[in-house]
């Protein structure tokens, strides 16, 4: 294969490899002409919708996003709270076995390639009378959770219903909402009280948080550069309102007697063992006493060695999946992360099996039987999001390994600081502080050790970058 013509602007580099990619993967480039008009064509089927207009609702997202999944109000009530939590009705606009539901089987889930993501449902749907949009009319799924004062859901139901948002915040503005402390009845400010409390929760199931910064490939005036990024606060509050219905949902397809959840296998014995050896190398002092998900969330990511024991804590859970059910929730098909039950049900525009449950879960709650397509698709669907969680991690990582490459190409030579956070049998991975890159290199190095190392070749059509330890610090 020849190599990229190296007067060429990075910029095309990464657009000619990006090409390259999605070709290499299939990933598909188009929705067919008969599932854009199927979705043109598509009304809302269901009959029978309460009016929750009056309720204010707003959407906290990504800057720029226009598949709005859910929607989100809060209110105390007495020592408690209240949440409302509004997610889009996929099913009322996608009939079973329509060219729309027949292509998103085919997809699973929207990809996020920089240069412009690859939905799983068509525009027209995704974007437009099926996402909940400001200050539009739309159809909806809202789920209603009554919480004790400790954060407690001591009551969940689902119905569908009418809603009108009332404004579509991104995560820098809905946190600087909550920084200047926002007046009235602005629903925001209860995120971080009801997500403290979902903390502390989580931390009593035992459930687990990394607080890795993830590598994010971002595009900036035509360039792209990778940066390492921080989670802001109100993404994770906002967080635990998903992971706190998903949670809820789980129980309700118990009480129903079928239904599909997202497995997690507990950590091995061993696997924390190895681990425990790790922080001893480095010198992070972890007491015999302290449990694992503890000992996690009081390391810090900013320092060498903490990077490097958090690093090492991914591979401690592995093996997440999907697992059907009937009869009585299945004891130990938990999501050992979550610290619990848990079921997929509030992204239905960009997962598809979000739109299978809710079905069961809706149906359930009125009283009804689930409908038997909802039923009929769960044993189908373990593999179909395997297929499309594949096909989403291949493309993640070559996006990243292409990125990388193309930075590197300019930086031949030259000798970047950077901290050990891994090993693998090939050499140790390092990450690199500017640009923000993770890589093999080569060399001797001890974990958690502060090192420099020069890049040897970069190769954007291979997306291969060759680093070479030179100095350890």
């Amino acid at each position: 294969m020849a190599r990229p013509r190296l007067h060429l602007p990075p910029a095309e580099l990464v657009a000619r490899g990006l090409r390259r990619l999605r070709d290499e993967l299939a990933v598909p480039d188009h929705h067919p002409a008969e599932v854009l008009a199927a979705a043109e064509r598509a009304v809302d089927h269901r009959r029978e919708r309460v009016d929750l207009r009056d309720v204010p609702f707003v959407t906290i997202d990504p800057v720029g996003s226009r598949d709005l999944d859910q929607a989100y109000w809060a209110g105390r009530e007495g020592d408690g709270f209240v949440v409302r939590y509004a997610i889009a009705d996929v099913a009322a606009f996608v009939r079973p076995d329509d060219p729309i539901d027949v292509e998103s089987w085919k997809r699973a889930v929207t990809l996020y390639p920089p240069d412009g993501r690859v939905p799983l449902h068509p525009a027209p749907l995704s974007e437009d009378a099926g996402s909940l949009l400001p200050d539009v009319d739309r159809p909806a799924l809202v789920w209603d959770l009554r919480l004790d004062g400790d954060g407690v859901v001591t009551s969940a139901r689902l119905e569908a219903a009418t809603v009108r948002s009332r404004a579509q915040l991104s995560y820098l503005e809905a946190q600087a909402r909550i920084d200047r402390g926002p007046g009235g009845d602005d629903p925001v400010a209860l995120l971080p009280v009801i997500g403290a409390l979902r903390d502390r929760l989580e931390i009593e199931r035992g459930g687990i948080h990394l607080p890795l910064p993830s590598q994010e490939v971002v595009v900036v005036d035509g360039r792209y550069d990778l940066v390492h990024e921080l989670s802001l606060p109100v993404e994770e509050w906002n967080a635990h309102i998903s992971l706190m219905t998903g949670l809820a949902a789980a129980q309700l397809l118990g009480d129903a007697g079928v239904g599909l959840l997202r497995t997690l296998p507990p950590a091995r014995d061993e696997t924390i063992d190895e681990l425990r050896r790790t922080a001893d190398c480095l010198g992070v002092d972890w007491p015999d006493d302290e449990a694992y998900p503890a000992f996690i969330r009081r390391l810090d990511a900013s320092t060498a060695t903490g990077a490097a024991v958090l690093t090492q804590a991914r591979s401690v859970f592995r093996g997440a999946d999907y697992e059907t059910f009937t009869g009585p929730l299945p004891p130990d098909a938990v999501h050992a992360a979550i610290g619990g039950h848990y079921a997929h049900v509030t992204a239905p525009l960009r997962r598809l099996c979000d739109r299978f449950s809710n079905e069961i879960i809706v149906a359930h709650c009125a009283g009804d039987e689930p409908p038997s397509w909802a039923v009929e698709a769960l044993e189908r669907l373990p593999k179909a999001m395997a297929r499309g969680r594949s096909l989403e991690g291949r493309l993640d990582r070559g996006v990243v390994d292409l990125v990388e490459s193309v930075l590197l190409l300019g930086r031949i030579g030259d000798e970047l600081s950077a901290a050990v956070v891994g090993e693998r049998r090939e050499g140790v991975v390092v990450s690199l502080r500017d640009p923000a890159i993770v890589a093999v290199a080569d060399g001797g190095a001890e974990l958690g050790e502060e090192v420099s190392v020069r890049v040897e070749s970069a190769d954007p059509v291979q997306g291969r970058v060759e680093l070479r330890i030179t100095d350890r610090r």
